[in-house]
């Protein structure tokens, strides 16, 4: 069953994943897009090891591993349905709080618009 890979776009209609991933390096976006390939044909449980739920909070982060250390951070808002939040670097052990912020405040923008 086909899974909906959606991006957030600012209010403004910015489309602010895709600009990070087009920020990135050709081989890590590579990496990203392979990935949200394997979702949209297989879904979510195809890239299980490589998904972690964030604790205390509605998001779910999926892991692109490697020298890379790369963070998407989605939510899935209906069945087969993909929101992907928010992507960055990650540089040390936790999530720094202010990714998570990111992520909630664009939750909230595309909540209040759908």
């Amino acid at each position: 069953m086909k899974t909906n890979v959606l991006y957030y776009a600012t209010p403004n209609g910015t489309n602010v994943i895709r600009e990070f991933i087009l920020s990135l390096e050709k081989r890590q976006q590579a990496k990203i897009r392979r990935i949200f390939q394997t979702i949209s044909q297989y879904g979510l449980s195809s890239i299980l090891p490589h998904t972690k739920k964030l604790t205390g909070t509605p998001l779910w982060e999926i892991r692109i591993l490697g020298g890379d250390n790369i963070r998407v951070i989605y939510i899935v808002p209906l069945v087969n349905t993909v929101l992907v939040l928010h992507g960055f670097i990650k540089k040390s052990q936790k999530t720094p709080p202010r990714e998570l912020q990111i992520a909630q405040h664009r939750l909230s923008d595309w909540q209040q618009s759908h």
